[in-house]
């Protein structure tokens, strides 16, 4: 990620149009609008937009009763299509138009995250600085998710292998994130149950640093068998294999934690109808990706010879992790990713913004090639599922998570959330004030936001979803 960043362009198959008159609404931190179409017929209103069709019931005396029946049959539905939702299929048909099923399982995926955001510390004079504010028992409840129907059974924490002290003492250790397990009752209306590990994205200097590494490195995460072909970027290799070692009171790496708690559980509802399910915005979804592989590549997720325990991955916004060899082996052991991006998102296009696999099927015209130095460029896994929003005013709002969610929630009509926006400015300035630190490291640091906001001269802002098989 040390190259400059440069958008690039997207096929917009599924564009919606706005209406001559349409202006979208100004504000401090913007909006997102989607026109809509009505069609009356029985007291009834449908509104298409690109996420899907959803029926509003006109009648106040029934709108109740309409909820809550949908609500019924919706979770009794993910009872027994859940493993179509984790990707079972890759996701075929459900994607283009998006289901509602999978779009509820997304939203509620994307909840958990977003959670990691509102519960980390980063006020520097608290005790707690960078690590979470609040205890396990009282996480949920304290960040609005007190009914999620899950129980946090551990924090994670992880290391950056780079020496920039912004912290005071002698563990360096910040707070990813955290596992968690649906509870008995929550897994009558999950069909399984669910184990869950979240991660947030980048906000501390050295975690910018270790994301703009930009360079292959094999990930030999199996002893038997190291997969020299197999290669991730350093930087999130680094960030989740290193530990602290050398300090008599040191953390394990992020690995080490991540592996311990999901073989615990797993060992503790053994004989269970079990899911593992990982999410992450921006680098907290590369190091669910590697997790994700790590699990995989090293069995724990085989019951016997014949059952594996599903994983899935549920990425936000994230960027580029590996090569192909790793693209190839995540599809051999079945890891399933969604890719929620935004194509105006430039860190989904990082690493790797020139030399990549995606570049050169658009210049094959679709078709996969074998190049010699295929090896050496990066490439996305898994399946995506586009967004296309932007606003001149923010153009911040263009990687925040909470506009992500806003689009899938509200889909006609978004009011970008201040908190989400509070939390990309303050990483937006550490990424500033690391120009000077970067320099200990020969660096360039990329500004993705300029290029953001250089990508439209307009205010219109567009949404649109479409799938793309990668």
């Amino acid at each position: 990620m040390a190259s400059m960043c440069q958008m690039q362009n997207t096929n917009m198959n599924q564009h919606v149009a706005f209406p001559k008159n349409f202006r979208p609404q100004s504000g401090s931190f913007g909006q997102v609008c989607v026109p809509k179409r009505t069609e009356t017929a029985a007291g009834r209103q449908t509104i298409v937009a690109a996420v899907g069709t959803v029926e509003v019931t006109t009648t106040t005396s029934t709108r109740a009763n309409t909820k809550t029946t949908a609500s019924t049959r919706t979770t009794s539905n993910l009872a027994h299509q859940w493993r179509e939702i984790q990707g079972s299929n890759n996701w075929e048909n459900l994607v283009e138009p998006l289901h509602p099923l999978l779009r509820q399982e997304i939203i509620r995926y994307g909840d958990f995250v977003t959670a990691c955001y509102k519960a980390f510390n980063l006020d520097p004079n608290s005790k707690r600085y960078l690590n979470c504010k609040y205890g396990k028992k009282n996480m949920f409840r304290e960040v609005g998710l007190e009914s999620c129907g899950y129980e946090v059974t551990k924090y994670i924490y992880a290391t950056p292998d780079i020496n920039i002290p912004i912290q005071n003492g002698e563990s360096c250790g910040r707070w990813m994130g955290y596992v968690a397990v649906s509870s008995d009752d929550a897994v009558k209306r999950l069909g399984r149950r669910d184990i869950v590990i979240t991660f947030r994205g980048t906000v501390t200097n050295p975690e910018w640093v270790a994301n703009l590494m930009s360079s292959l490195t094999p990930a030999r995460l199996d002893p038997h068998n190291p997969r020299d072909d197999v290669k991730v970027e350093s930087g999130f290799l680094s960030l989740y294999t290193s530990d602290e070692s050398e300090s008599k009171f040191g953390l394990g790496s992020c690995r080490e934690q991540l592996l311990s708690e999901v073989s615990r559980l797993l060992n503790k509802y053994k004989g269970e109808e079990l899911s593992i399910t990982l999410a992450g915005h921006s680098m907290g979804s590369s190091l669910a990706l590697l997790l994700g592989y790590d699990i995989a590549e090293l069995g724990l997720n085989r019951e016997n010879s014949r059952r594996k325990i599903p994983i899935t991955v549920f990425s936000f916004g994230g960027p580029r992790v590996g090569n192909s060899g790793f693209k190839q082996r995540c599809e051999e052991l079945g890891v399933k990713v969604l890719r929620i991006v935004n194509v105006n998102d430039p860190i989904t296009k990082m690493p790797g913004v020139v030399f990549n696999l995606e570049n050169f099927r658009v210049l094959g015209g679709g078709e996969s090639f074998e190049f010699p130095w295929s090896c050496s460029c990066y490439t996305h896994v898994g399946v995506e599922l586009v967004l296309d929003f932007f606003n001149m005013q923010n153009p911040s709002c263009v990687h925040d998570l909470g506009t992500y969610l806003s689009l899938l929630k509200c889909p006609n009509r978004v009011q970008i959330q201040k908190e989400g926006v509070d939390l990309m400015n303050r990483a937006k300035e550490l990424l500033l004030n690391l120009n000077v630190s970067a320099q200990n490291f020969n660096m360039q640091v990329p500004i993705p936001w300029r290029s953001a906001s250089a990508r439209s001269t307009s205010n219109m802002v567009k949404l649109q979803v479409q799938s793309q098989r990668t």
